[in-house]
Formats: C-alpha cells, structure tokens, sequence
C-alpha cells in the first residue's frame, strides 16, 4: 500500500518546500507494516508532560486493533515493534530538545 507524500503546494502551506526533505526512500517490510500501521494511526495520541513528550497513549489501541483489522495473534508483535519506534521517536525528539 503506498500513500504518495504531501505536494509542493501542500507543503508550501507550512513554509516547507520538497527540497526541504531528502531523497531518501524508506522502504517498509510487509512484515512490518502492520506496526509501522499502528503507529503513524497514533501520531495524535502523545502524552506530554513538562519537558516534551513523554510515551503514546496506549488507551486507543483497542480501537485501532479493530480498525487496522489487527489479529488477535499478531498484536503482541506489533505491540513490541510500536514500543521500538516509540523509544526511538522519543530519543530523537530529546535530542531536539537539547539543541
């Protein structure tokens, strides 16, 4: 399944423009992709304290097993994997923060 990113006048919008972003293509396991799913669904669902961000809300993954048809024997997996990007998100966004 592939989502063609924003276009120029999309991103124009926020000042942005597509030479601010690489040409990097990241390509993305099918093994992977329900988690990688999962997490991209929960881009809203931060939780913030003082200093930034601080974890996903995992109360909405209920839903999301229902709505991204996520199988019963699969969702530890994908629960494992969505914990792996959410470290590395929050590791990447205090480095940020340090700057």
């Amino acid at each position: 399944m592939y989502t063609p990113g924003p276009d120029e006048k999309e991103l124009a919008t926020f000042g942005l423009s597509l030479e601010d972003y690489g040409d990097t293509i990241v390509e993305i396991w099918p093994e992977n992709l329900p988690a990688f799913e999962v997490f991209r669904a929960l881009t809203t669902q931060w939780r913030a304290g003082m200093n930034g961000p601080t974890g996903l809300d995992y109360n909405v993954l209920p839903e999301l097993w229902r709505r991204l048809d996520i199988r019963k024997k699969e969702r530890n997996r994908v629960f494992a994997d969505l914990q792996e990007m959410e470290r590395a998100a929050l590791s990447v966004m205090a480095r940020q923060r340090e700057k």
